[in-house]
Formats: structure tokens, sequence, C-alpha cells
């Protein structure tokens, strides 16, 4: 995608958010009665909130892209990418409805996973000099823990809609710039319409959830959009855009792995949580997040049109010490 198709983009940020936002407020009636998400250890909510939403922003995603894609004729985003979502999110409405568990639904996440990663064209590489199948079954990896990560990161009203909109807005201005595949950028510009019309039902106090069918399909589709940027040599900016998601998720499960604690269970252990548990509001979290991400984007852009080592390093040590900041200061009792 170029500057001349940058209007593609931004249609389809205005008919995903309308079709996201049209389509939640249909179904929040059938969800208020049938999906409902009761509080449990995990929660940050106190009262009983329909889940569900999730359907309608890949829905809105998914539909938007493809009526956009087949009216192009550079914007040829693979099949694999439409049918992988649409499972990864029958798997999450399946274990929203009755929970499924960990080790069937990872099998079953790793088939989404590996169906994408497995379909892209061989000499498509990240590190050319590793074995084509060592790389793949690294990404596979990869590619399970990000999903799973949006997953458990998806604990707090508009939390994931300040990580969505600023990494996918992100790829959109990449887009824009040349160097990066149409398709990717088209399917980030759904998505950011979609998690933008998601927002104002989400909105603390949220009157509905994005649920697992919404949460495990947007990591999919997001861990694809930043894996076609490292396959177009833009490796520090994928992986400066999600890094408070994958530090705090990865701290959080390191440190419940050392304390021998069962990792899968239910738990409010993220920073993010515990933000809130030290005197934070909703609020304050989701916009001190959001504005790290909107700093986080603003590096990976730098990164992409410099390329500087020298430059990479530096980025991503100074996003590395604004994440820890960040997480340092949830992890405190907020000071009055």
């Amino acid at each position: 995608m170029t500057i001349s198709e940058l209007p593609l983009s931004i249609l389809a940020v205005a008919a995903a958010a309308m079709v996201s936002a049209v389509l939640i407020w249909a179904t929040l009636p059938w969800l208020l009665q049938h999906a409902l998400a009761k509080p449990n250890a995990r929660s940050s909510h106190r009262t009983p909130t329909p889940q569900g939403a999730g359907i309608a922003v890949i829905a809105a995603t998914l539909a938007v892209a493809g009526a956009i894609a087949c009216t192009t004729s550079n914007s040829n985003i693979p099949f694999a990418i439409f049918t992988a979502s649409l499972f990864m999110a029958i798997v999450g409405f399946a274990d929203d409805v009755k929970s499924i568990p960990v080790l069937p639904r990872l099998l079953l996440q790793a088939v989404a996973v590996g169906a994408i990663l497995f379909a892209a064209p061989a000499d498509i590489r990240i590190v050319p000099a590793c074995p084509l199948l060592i790389e793949r079954g690294l990404l596979l990896l990869a590619g399970l823990w990000f999903v799973n990560l949006v997953n458990f990161m998806d604990g707090l009203d508009w939390m994931t809609v300040a990580e969505v909109v600023p990494v996918t807005g992100a790829i959109i201005v990449l887009g824009s710039l040349g160097g990066f595949p149409a398709s990717a950028s088209l399917v980030a510009a759904a998505l950011c319409g979609a998690m933008i019309g998601f927002a104002p039902f989400n909105r603390p106090v949220a009157k509905i959830f994005l649920g697992d069918v919404g949460s495990l399909p947007i990591g999919l589709l997001l861990g694809w959009c930043l894996l076609q940027l490292a396959y177009n040599h833009g490796l520090t900016a994928a992986l400066l855009l999600p890094l408070y998601y994958l530090s705090d998720a990865t701290v959080t499960l390191l440190r419940r792995l050392v304390r021998r604690e069962p990792f899968w269970a239910a738990h409010r252990s993220h920073f993010y949580q515990r933000a809130t548990d030290n005197g934070f509001t909703v609020l304050r979290v989701v916009s001190e997040v959001f504005a790290l991400n909107v700093g986080l984007a603003v590096m990976a852009v730098v990164s992409t049109r410099m390329q500087s080592a020298g430059l990479d390093v530096m980025l991503i040590i100074v996003g590395g010490c604004g994440v820890a900041l960040t997480m340092y200061r949830f992890s405190q009792p907020r000071a009055l």
C-alpha cells in the first residue's frame, strides 16, 4: 500500500467501525439473555455483564477487509487468514459457552496458527540462515503465545482497545509509506475500525465484553499483521508495537511458574490488574497503556524508516524502559 491508496484504509476503518457498532447494538439484547459473564477470581467487573461482542468485531473485520480486497487488484488477502480466524472465533465461542480443557484448546489454536504459517510461501523468511522447519516451528510457538496473551490481557474495560488501535494505526501508517503488504494494511485497518466501533460499548463501566470469541481471533489477526512486518525487514517494529502486552503477560507467566502456581487458572496477577488493586482507576490504567502504546507506535514507525541497527537497539532500550517503568508503577500502591 502507498500514500495513494491511503483512502482505502480510511474507508476500511470507517466501514468496519459502523458495521461493528451496528452488529453489537443489534445483538446486545440477545447476549444479555444468553451470554452473561459472571464475576470470578480473574474479573475486574462486579456484576454479570454480557460477552460476545467479538462476534461483531470479527465479522466486521473480515467482511470489510474481504469486500475491499475483492474490489482492488493489489490487496490479495490469503484465504488461510479468513478460515483460520473464523475457526479461532468458533473455538473461542465454544470456550465462552462451556470452558474447553487447556490441552484441547491449545491444540485447536495450534491448528489455526499452523494453517497460516505453513500456507505461507517457503521463500518468505525472517532469518534465511535458519532452517525453514525450525523457523516455522518457533513461529508456531510464538503465535500460540501471542494469541493467548491477548486473551490474558483482555481483562479490563478498554484494555484491548488501548492495545489494538495504536498497533493497527501504526501498521496503517507503515502501509501508506510503502514497503509493506497492502493485504496486511487492509486487515489492520478493518480491525482498527471494528475495535473503534466496539469502544463505546466497552467504555468503563462496560456494557459488553469481547469474550474469547473476540480476543482469540484478534490475537491471531494482530499476530499475522506483525509477522508480515517482520517478514518485510521490520522485526524491531514488530517487537516494539506489542511490547507492553508481551512484557506484562510474559513476566506474569514467569512469576507464576517460579512460584509454582497453576498458571492456567484464573488470576489477577497481571500488572494492569494489580494497578486497579493498588488504587489506579480503570480509566487511568487504560489511558496510560494507550499513551505508552502510542509512543511505541511512533518508535516502530521511526525504526522502519531509518533502517539503522544502532537506532533499533536504542529504540528497543527506550521502549523497554518505558514498559518497565509503567509495569513498576502499576505494581506499587498509588500515592494519594
